[in-house]
């Protein structure tokens, strides 16, 4: 994980033999998870150390997610880690949009746009983004990318 002078954030996969397909390339299902797991620790490096589990057992709020859109530009392999760059780029009453690039030894892998609603824990309704988590994120997003390919 690594945020640079620019304000971008990175979490590093190590794509395993074990995530691919007979075709020895990563196995679709992965990759959201993949995208899921940068998305987690986004929240842990900039939420003094809490993502999700945190979020929802200590702080008292979750953000499920609603939506998920990817596009799928190249094979992912075992042979290099998967660097994911993750930056949030909506900030709604309720909801949160991320978007995630994927890639590997400098070849964009994939994209995907993803949005969650604040819940408070255990009632399944939105609710406003707590103060907390509006601050942090109005003062990270950044613009998003118009084409997921470019």
């Amino acid at each position: 994980m690594r945020d640079t002078e620019a304000g971008e954030f990175s979490h590093e996969i190590r794509v395993g033999w074990g995530h691919c397909d007979p075709a020895r390339i990563a196995y679709t299902g992965h990759i959201p998870g993949w995208a899921l797991e940068a998305i987690d620790a986004w929240w842990e490096a900039h939420l003094d150390g809490d993502g999700w589990f945190e979020m929802e057992i200590d702080r008292g709020y979750g953000t499920p997610f609603v939506h998920l859109s990817m596009d799928f530009l190249s094979p992912i392999t075992p042979r290099h880690r998967l660097v994911c760059a993750v930056w949030p780029v909506r900030l709604g009453e309720t909801s949160i949009s991320f978007r995630v690039i994927g890639s590997q030894d400098g070849q964009r892998c994939f994209s995907g746009l993803f949005v969650s609603v604040f819940m408070r824990a255990g009632a399944f309704r939105a609710v406003p983004a707590p103060d907390e988590a509006r601050a942090l994120v109005e003062a990270l997003i950044r613009p998003d990318i118009p084409d997921a390919r470019g």
